[in-house]
């Protein structure tokens, strides 16, 4: 769904062609919520390294450059240049980088709970010592067998204890408004909040100001990334650079 796409309603003063802030919903804060959970390599290969700021641009392409020779066995590049993201860390808005579903977590092979290892086999090994892995190649410090058995991972409570306004999933509750600073910083919206923006921002003409609505679909949502790790006025950058007002 990377071409999924978002509205924001943007309150610009015109005098400085400057965008105070934007009245979003729980998309667009989910959006900004979930960009802390992005691993730095899956940045980087949304920002491509030739356009990273400071120094990790080279880091990144001194992987790529680094053979395979110089990793341990259990070790690889992909695992660095190419993480994985789980589901609750992927934006509808942002290209697919290394994708891989809801995470998986193992245990033991040889994992029986108690009250089922009276019908095992006589012979056949078996372990009561429950141990979890993300990873299938771990082996278990009990019985150094490997961890390959895929278990179920609950992270959520239960549907029946999850309101309606909460089951669409991500991090905040779908049926409040927010305010989305220039600088992304994020609170609930409020006339009262609104009133304090303006104090604050010194608007003494009320008529330069403009209300406009935005898509905010890949494009956006690249171009914000990178300019949040530059810049404290990250809408004003990516919604009103080389537009005329």
């Amino acid at each position: 769904m990377a071409d999924s796409k978002v509205s924001l309603k943007l309150l610009i003063d015109t005098k400085t062609n400057k965008v105070l802030f934007a009245e979003a919903g729980k998309d667009f804060v989910d959006f900004l919520f979930n960009l802390l959970c992005l691993p730095v390599g899956a940045v980087v290969r949304l920002l491509t390294k030739q356009s990273m700021v400071g120094s990790l641009g080279n880091l990144y392409e001194s992987i790529e450059n680094l053979s395979e020779t110089y990793f341990l066995p259990d070790q690889n590049k992909d695992s660095l240049l190419k993480p994985k993201i789980c589901a609750s860390q992927v934006s509808l808005v942002l290209p697919d980088v290394s994708f891989v579903g809801n995470k998986k977590f193992y245990t033991c092979s040889n994992y029986q709970p108690d009250q089922d290892r009276r019908y095992s086999y006589e012979g056949t090994q078996s372990c009561s010592h429950l141990s979890v892995a993300d990873d299938p190649r771990a082996v278990c410090p009990k019985c150094d067998a490997y961890m390959t058995k895929e278990v179920t991972y609950v992270a959520r409570a239960k549907a029946k204890e999850v309101s309606a306004g909460e089951a669409a999933g991500g991090y905040v509750r779908g049926v409040v408004t927010y305010m989305v600073m220039d600088n992304l910083a994020v609170k609930p919206m409020s006339t009262i909040s609104c009133i304090t923006m303006l104090n604050k921002f010194n608007v003494k003409d009320v008529g330069a100001l403009e209300e406009r609505v935005v898509d905010f679909g890949m494009n956006e949502a690249v171009k914000l990334l990178k300019t949040s790790m530059e810049s404290k006025t990250v809408l004003t950058t990516v919604f009103l650079e080389n537009v005329v007002a």
